[in-house]
């Protein structure tokens, strides 16, 4: 069987793949900010990825959806709405490439949109299964994982994902209240435009 992982570059995804390693065959997805942010979380996940012996790494330039996020849709929504948007189009990519799961390295209450609500708002977006194997780990598991991993001094630095991301995020929310806010957009769209900007970098 595949997943298809969301690969940030940070500490959680690597570990996420790695436990989950011998039991699929795993494609990596990473959805770059520049020019919000450099090169650094996609140069990480290639290199975990050539740690981890991932065969195949997409990436996908992201910024102008999650720029259309910020203006158009209420701030306090915007880490809820763009993970909504970017499991649609992994979604759409992983039936492409017959995946069947999402891996993510979701875990809850470490960040604070990363809560029981908000993921099961998140979630609802897409019909795929998505695998959160370090759903219940804290930081310090994690942490300990990534050195055993040998990952963790490629993914250590400043995260980038939260450039754009508001200061206070909501930690709960409705599914009707976010699919209000998501009407100010076209989600087909940005969906399109994505899947355009997918390239293959290994």
């Amino acid at each position: 069987m595949r997943a298809l992982a969301l690969l940030s570059g940070g500490f959680d995804s690597p570990v996420a793949i790695k436990l989950m390693q011998d039991k699929l065959d795993i494609i990596a997805l990473h959805f770059s900010l520049e020019p919000f942010t450099d090169n650094t979380p996609e140069k990480k996940s290639l290199g975990i990825c050539k740690k981890l012996g991932i065969k195949e790494f997409y990436a996908v330039n992201h910024s102008d959806e999650h720029s259309e996020i910020t203006k158009k849709c209420m701030h306090k929504y915007y880490y809820i709405i763009s993970r909504k948007l970017m499991y649609k189009v992994a979604e759409e990519f992983a039936k492409k490439l017959k995946c069947d799961f999402l891996l993510d390295g979701c875990n809850i209450g470490q960040v604070s949109s990363q809560t029981l609500s908000n993921l099961t708002t998140i979630t609802s977006a897409v019909d795929i299964p998505i695998l959160h194997p370090l759903l219940c780990y804290d930081k310090n598991e994690i942490i300990n994982l990534a050195k055993k991993f040998d990952t963790y001094e490629i993914s250590k630095g400043p995260e980038m994902c939260n450039v754009l991301g508001p200061k206070h995020p909501a930690t709960r929310s409705k599914i009707e209240v976010i699919e209000k806010e998501e009407k100010k957009l076209d989600i087909n769209k940005l969906v399109e435009s994505s899947l355009k900007n997918l390239r293959k970098v290994l």
